[in-house]
């Protein structure tokens, strides 16, 4: 008999749920654990859509989190398959959002559907966290979703985040945590005019060459046992008018740092802002700051709910997994704010936002087993008492 994690991942990924647009993905789990006995509840907000999954009652909330969006596919001419029509071919499902992270999705959902219905009377309360804006700004997804529980007397003890975390193969890899993220859009504004008459003018694009010279300069930390040095990337530039002989009115550049828990929001905030405050000073230019938080560094320590994962890996990968926190932002970063242990693990990343995203079918159902089987390890490692 087909494993059912096949067919319900195959539904999925017809669905272009291009964030936010869930595009009836939770219809479709929602129907799948129709029959379980676990209540589905809908909250959703603006124009995300999130689900909410419970059976059984009390404490320990075991919660999967995951997401329904995908990023667009680009141009479908560049992938051997259409990106929205799962392909098989030489042992991988190519479509977009096979790797990120559907597959992780429709695992996640058939371990909670066998736990279900193999421990109807399990302890506490086994639970299941789905949103449809993780890839976009991710204001209406779980951040927006965990206030709302918090303020009904629900907290998520221990979650499971089925993001791709393997480098080569299934299991090598799982995150304990993630680095911060933030972004800064920072405009110089100067004085237009002729580049024939340098006095003239105050130009911004000098100014700004200076600045990213000098950010680029600064070493921020030297990282920890956990954590990788904090780095600072710039991804945007933006200025001038269009021809060779005029000096704009305002030089734009966007960049963002990953960093770690040496270094916080106001640490970079305030040492950035005096290194341009000085340059812009010296040069007669004024400056605007546009920033953004998009998460603060975290990291699990809990040696119960890492360790019923490794334990799980190495029963169905025959490996030992190597925990990091590498890679980019993940939902895990708001759980961590509502006082959740959370453990990332899922697929290969390798072609994750690529054209011709894939996963390895053999892993499928591997992957389904790994999640069932943290669950019931972390029920026999309970506290007794």
């Amino acid at each position: 008999m087909t494993h059912p994690v096949h067919a319900l991942l195959d539904t999925l990924l017809r669905r272009p749920s291009i964030t936010p647009d869930d595009h009836g993905c939770m219809e479709i789990i929602t129907a799948f654990l129709g029959d379980s006995g676990a209540a589905c509840r809908r909250i959703d907000i603006g124009d995300t859509a999130n689900l909410w999954v419970t059976h059984g009652s009390g404490k320990p909330v075991i919660c999967f989190v995951g997401h329904t969006d995908v990023v667009p596919p680009g141009a479908a001419d560049d992938w051997i398959c259409d990106p929205f029509r799962p392909t098989r071919r030489n042992g991988k499902l190519y479509a977009r959002g096979a790797a990120d992270m559907k597959s992780g999705v429709a695992a996640m959902c058939c371990a909670l559907r066998e736990l279900i219905c193999k421990t109807a009377d399990h302890p506490g309360t086994l639970a299941l966290l789905l949103t449809s804006d993780e890839e976009g700004i991710a204001t209406n997804g779980i951040q927006a979703v965990l206030p709302r529980l918090q303020a009904e007397g629900v907290t998520v003890d221990l979650a499971i985040v089925g993001e791709p975390t393997a480098q080569a193969v299934l299991g090598d890899t799982a995150r304990n945590g993630r680095r911060g993220s933030l972004n800064l859009t920072l405009t110089i504004h100067g004085r237009q005019g002729h580049l024939a008459y340098p006095r003239q003018i105050r130009n911004p694009i000098h100014g700004l060459g200076r600045i990213i010279a000098a950010i680029d300069a600064i070493e921020w930390d030297a990282g920890d046992r956990n954590f990788a040095p904090t780095s600072c990337q710039f991804s945007n530039l933006r200025s001038g008018v269009g021809v060779e002989n005029v000096a704009p009115a305002a030089a734009t550049a966007m960049l963002n740092w990953r960093f770690n828990t040496k270094q916080t929001e106001k640490s970079i905030r305030g040492r950035t802002e005096r290194l341009v405050t000085r340059i812009t000073a010296e040069l007669g230019l004024d400056v605007e700051y546009d920033w953004r938080l998009s998460g603060a560094p975290f990291v699990t320590d809990n040696a119960r709910l890492l360790g019923a994962l490794a334990e799980a890996i190495e029963r169905h990968c025959a490996r030992e997994v190597v925990f990091n926190t590498a890679g980019g932002t993940s939902d895990a970063r708001f759980l961590a704010q509502y006082g959740a242990d959370s453990v990332e693990f899922g697929p290969c990343n390798a072609t994750i936002h690529q054209v011709d995203e894939h996963v390895r079918i053999d892993d499928l159902e591997a992957m389904t087993d790994i999640y069932r089987d943290t669950v019931v390890n972390l029920w026999r490692s309970a506290p007794q008492g």
